[in-house]
Protein backbone atom coordinates (compact mmCIF):
# COMPACT_ATOMS: atom_id res chain seq x y z
CA UNK A 1 0.00 0.00 0.00
CA UNK A 2 1.23 3.32 -0.70
CA UNK A 3 1.70 5.87 2.33
CA UNK A 4 -1.05 7.75 3.14
CA UNK A 5 -1.88 10.17 5.96
CA UNK A 6 -5.66 8.46 6.31
CA UNK A 7 -6.14 4.69 5.47
CA UNK A 8 -8.38 4.28 2.69
CA UNK A 9 -11.46 2.26 3.51
CA UNK A 10 -14.27 0.38 1.64
CA UNK A 11 -17.45 1.40 3.09
CA UNK A 12 -20.47 -1.66 2.96
CA UNK A 13 -24.16 -0.95 4.00
CA UNK A 14 -26.71 -3.27 4.34
CA UNK A 15 -29.70 -1.48 3.94
CA UNK A 16 -31.93 -4.05 5.03
CA UNK A 17 -29.76 -4.24 9.02
CA UNK A 18 -29.07 -0.09 9.22
CA UNK A 19 -32.14 2.29 9.76
CA UNK A 20 -31.72 5.18 6.95
CA UNK A 21 -32.31 8.06 9.48
CA UNK A 22 -28.64 6.41 11.16
CA UNK A 23 -26.94 7.34 7.56
CA UNK A 24 -25.35 10.71 8.07
CA UNK A 25 -23.76 9.74 11.98
CA UNK A 26 -22.69 6.38 10.85
CA UNK A 27 -20.44 8.41 7.78
CA UNK A 28 -19.46 10.97 10.07
CA UNK A 29 -17.70 8.38 12.35
CA UNK A 30 -16.70 6.66 9.05
CA UNK A 31 -15.27 10.04 8.39
CA UNK A 32 -13.43 10.17 11.36
CA UNK A 33 -11.67 7.21 11.23
CA UNK A 34 -10.38 7.08 7.41
CA UNK A 35 -11.22 8.37 3.57
CA UNK A 36 -14.40 6.62 3.21
CA UNK A 37 -13.32 6.11 -0.81
CA UNK A 38 -15.50 3.39 -1.92
CA UNK A 39 -19.31 3.23 -0.35
CA UNK A 40 -21.73 1.26 -1.27
CA UNK A 41 -24.80 0.81 0.16
CA UNK A 42 -26.77 -2.96 -0.41
CA UNK A 43 -30.54 -3.64 -0.92
CA UNK A 44 -33.84 -4.36 -2.97
CA UNK A 45 -34.73 -0.69 -3.59
CA UNK A 46 -38.04 -1.51 -4.95
CA UNK A 47 -39.14 -2.65 -1.74
CA UNK A 48 -41.11 -0.12 0.50
CA UNK A 49 -39.42 0.05 3.45
CA UNK A 50 -36.17 0.88 2.17
CA UNK A 51 -37.76 4.23 0.67
CA UNK A 52 -35.96 6.22 3.68
CA UNK A 53 -33.06 5.65 1.94
CA UNK A 54 -33.88 7.59 -0.80
CA UNK A 55 -32.23 10.62 -0.04
CA UNK A 56 -29.63 10.00 2.72
CA UNK A 57 -28.24 7.71 -0.73
CA UNK A 58 -28.07 10.90 -2.35
CA UNK A 59 -26.99 13.22 0.35
CA UNK A 60 -23.92 11.56 1.33
CA UNK A 61 -22.56 10.21 -1.58
CA UNK A 62 -23.31 6.70 -1.72
CA UNK A 63 -23.85 4.31 -4.55
CA UNK A 64 -26.69 2.41 -4.31
CA UNK A 65 -27.02 -1.25 -5.16
CA UNK A 66 -29.93 -3.41 -6.32
CA UNK A 67 -29.99 -6.61 -4.68
CA UNK A 68 -33.30 -8.68 -5.80
CA UNK A 69 -34.36 -11.87 -4.03
CA UNK A 70 -35.90 -14.02 -6.77
CA UNK A 71 -36.99 -16.34 -4.06
CA UNK A 72 -38.59 -16.17 -0.73
CA UNK A 73 -36.35 -16.70 2.49
CA UNK A 74 -32.94 -15.85 0.49
CA UNK A 75 -30.88 -12.86 1.59
CA UNK A 76 -29.95 -11.51 -1.97
CA UNK A 77 -28.59 -8.21 -0.31
CA UNK A 78 -26.28 -10.27 2.00
CA UNK A 79 -24.73 -12.09 -1.16
CA UNK A 80 -24.45 -9.61 -2.94
CA UNK A 81 -22.39 -7.54 -0.23
CA UNK A 82 -20.14 -10.50 0.29
CA UNK A 83 -19.88 -10.98 -3.21
CA UNK A 84 -18.66 -7.19 -4.18
CA UNK A 85 -16.45 -7.27 -0.64
CA UNK A 86 -14.38 -10.13 -2.12
CA UNK A 87 -13.96 -8.25 -5.27
CA UNK A 88 -12.92 -5.37 -3.66
CA UNK A 89 -10.62 -7.59 -1.09
CA UNK A 90 -8.70 -9.45 -4.65
CA UNK A 91 -8.31 -5.25 -5.86
CA UNK A 92 -5.76 -4.44 -3.71
CA UNK A 93 -6.68 -0.88 -3.17
CA UNK A 94 -7.64 -0.69 0.39
CA UNK A 95 -6.36 -0.22 4.01
CA UNK A 96 -9.82 -1.46 5.71
CA UNK A 97 -13.15 -2.52 5.49
CA UNK A 98 -16.00 -0.95 6.93
CA UNK A 99 -19.46 -3.17 7.34
CA UNK A 100 -22.38 -1.39 8.54
CA UNK A 101 -24.67 -3.97 9.64
CA UNK A 102 -26.45 -5.77 12.86
CA UNK A 103 -26.52 -9.09 10.89
CA UNK A 104 -24.46 -11.80 12.30
CA UNK A 105 -24.67 -13.35 8.76
CA UNK A 106 -21.06 -11.80 8.02
CA UNK A 107 -19.03 -12.74 10.69
CA UNK A 108 -17.06 -15.90 8.04
CA UNK A 109 -16.96 -12.53 5.84
CA UNK A 110 -15.07 -10.60 8.31
CA UNK A 111 -12.98 -13.55 9.42
CA UNK A 112 -11.94 -14.21 5.58
CA UNK A 113 -11.14 -10.08 5.41
CA UNK A 114 -9.08 -10.26 8.38
CA UNK A 115 -7.06 -13.63 7.10
CA UNK A 116 -5.69 -11.36 4.22
CA UNK A 117 -3.90 -8.84 6.95
CA UNK A 118 -6.88 -6.00 6.51
CA UNK A 119 -8.73 -4.15 9.51
CA UNK A 120 -11.87 -4.96 9.54
CA UNK A 121 -14.25 -2.29 11.72
CA UNK A 122 -18.09 -3.06 12.35
CA UNK A 123 -20.66 -0.49 12.91
CA UNK A 124 -23.80 -1.61 14.23
CA UNK A 125 -26.87 -1.57 16.83
CA UNK A 126 -26.50 -2.78 20.24
CA UNK A 127 -28.64 -6.33 19.33
CA UNK A 128 -25.61 -7.68 17.33
CA UNK A 129 -24.51 -10.91 18.31
CA UNK A 130 -21.34 -10.57 20.87
CA UNK A 131 -19.55 -13.07 18.45
CA UNK A 132 -19.87 -11.06 15.34
CA UNK A 133 -19.03 -8.49 17.46
CA UNK A 134 -15.82 -9.84 18.26
CA UNK A 135 -14.54 -11.27 15.31
CA UNK A 136 -13.99 -7.53 14.31
CA UNK A 137 -10.52 -5.36 14.58
CA UNK A 138 -13.44 -2.62 16.23
CA UNK A 139 -16.67 -2.54 16.39
CA UNK A 140 -18.79 0.67 16.95
CA UNK A 141 -22.27 0.99 18.39
CA UNK A 142 -24.88 3.18 16.67
CA UNK A 143 -26.39 4.14 19.79
CA UNK A 144 -22.79 5.53 21.06
CA UNK A 145 -22.98 8.26 17.85
CA UNK A 146 -24.84 11.51 18.08
CA UNK A 147 -27.10 13.46 15.25
CA UNK A 148 -25.46 16.60 14.23
CA UNK A 149 -27.65 18.45 16.31
CA UNK A 150 -25.62 17.24 19.11
CA UNK A 151 -21.93 17.24 17.77
CA UNK A 152 -21.56 20.14 19.58
CA UNK A 153 -22.55 19.23 22.68
CA UNK A 154 -19.77 17.20 24.56
CA UNK A 155 -21.15 17.29 28.44
CA UNK A 156 -21.18 13.28 29.17
CA UNK A 157 -23.25 11.95 31.52
CA UNK A 158 -21.79 8.81 33.58
CA UNK A 159 -23.86 5.67 32.86
CA UNK A 160 -25.39 3.78 35.81
CA UNK A 161 -22.42 2.36 38.33
CA UNK A 162 -23.00 -1.07 37.59
CA UNK A 163 -21.68 -0.07 33.87
CA UNK A 164 -19.02 1.69 35.67
CA UNK A 165 -17.70 -1.01 37.43
CA UNK A 166 -17.62 -3.72 34.50
CA UNK A 167 -15.40 -0.83 32.51
CA UNK A 168 -13.15 -0.76 35.78
CA UNK A 169 -12.78 -4.75 35.73
CA UNK A 170 -12.21 -4.59 31.57
CA UNK A 171 -9.36 -1.81 32.41
CA UNK A 172 -7.63 -3.45 35.47
CA UNK A 173 -7.53 -6.53 33.41
CA UNK A 174 -5.49 -4.75 30.48
CA UNK A 175 -3.28 -2.89 32.88
CA UNK A 176 -2.36 -6.71 34.51
CA UNK A 177 -1.77 -7.92 30.68
CA UNK A 178 0.65 -5.14 29.99
CA UNK A 179 4.33 -5.53 30.40
CA UNK A 180 5.88 -2.94 32.25
CA UNK A 181 8.34 -1.91 34.36
CA UNK A 182 6.65 -0.64 37.18
CA UNK A 183 2.96 -0.44 38.33
CA UNK A 184 2.82 2.45 35.87
CA UNK A 185 0.74 2.12 32.54
CA UNK A 186 0.77 4.17 29.16
CA UNK A 187 -2.57 5.39 27.90
CA UNK A 188 -1.89 4.53 24.11
CA UNK A 189 -0.82 0.59 24.95
CA UNK A 190 -3.57 0.64 27.76
CA UNK A 191 -6.04 1.68 24.90
CA UNK A 192 -4.68 -0.65 22.15
CA UNK A 193 -4.88 -3.41 24.98
CA UNK A 194 -8.92 -2.84 25.18
CA UNK A 195 -9.36 -2.61 22.37
CA UNK A 196 -7.69 -6.06 21.26
CA UNK A 197 -9.38 -7.53 24.19
CA UNK A 198 -12.69 -6.20 23.66
CA UNK A 199 -13.42 -5.17 19.72
CA UNK A 200 -16.46 -3.09 21.10
CA UNK A 201 -15.34 -1.72 23.94
CA UNK A 202 -15.99 2.51 23.82
CA UNK A 203 -15.73 5.14 26.55
CA UNK A 204 -19.03 6.36 25.49
CA UNK A 205 -20.48 3.74 26.38
CA UNK A 206 -20.04 4.42 29.34
CA UNK A 207 -20.84 8.53 29.32
CA UNK A 208 -17.06 10.00 28.19
CA UNK A 209 -15.48 10.91 25.25
CA UNK A 210 -12.46 9.78 25.67
CA UNK A 211 -10.15 7.32 27.78
CA UNK A 212 -8.27 9.27 29.83
CA UNK A 213 -11.69 10.79 30.95
CA UNK A 214 -12.98 7.47 32.13
CA UNK A 215 -10.48 6.42 34.06
CA UNK A 216 -10.07 9.58 35.78
CA UNK A 217 -13.64 8.92 37.43
CA UNK A 218 -13.12 6.19 38.85
CA UNK A 219 -11.46 5.90 42.25
CA UNK A 220 -9.72 3.07 42.23
CA UNK A 221 -7.48 3.65 39.44
CA UNK A 222 -4.50 6.53 39.75
CA UNK A 223 -4.14 8.89 36.35
CA UNK A 224 -0.99 11.29 36.08
CA UNK A 225 1.27 13.00 33.58
CA UNK A 226 4.65 11.96 33.33
CA UNK A 227 7.35 12.72 31.36
CA UNK A 228 4.15 14.23 29.34
CA UNK A 229 3.10 10.99 29.16
CA UNK A 230 -0.38 10.04 29.95
CA UNK A 231 -0.28 7.24 32.29
CA UNK A 232 -2.18 5.00 34.64
CA UNK A 233 -2.11 2.50 37.60
CA UNK A 234 -3.98 0.89 39.67
CA UNK A 235 -4.56 2.33 43.56
CA UNK A 236 -2.94 0.97 46.57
Amino acid sequence: MPDRDRPLLAVLIDADNVRARDAAKIMREIAAIGEPALRRVYGDWSSEHLKGWREPIHALGLVAHQETANSRGKNATDIGLVIHAMDILHSGKFDAFVIVSSDSDFTALVNRLREDGLTVIGIGEEKTNPALRNVYNRFILVENLKDEEDSNDTAAKPKPKADMNHAYQLIRTAIERCDTEDDWVALGPLGVNLMAAHPDFDTRSYGFAKLSSLIKAMPKLEFANKDNRPMVRPKT
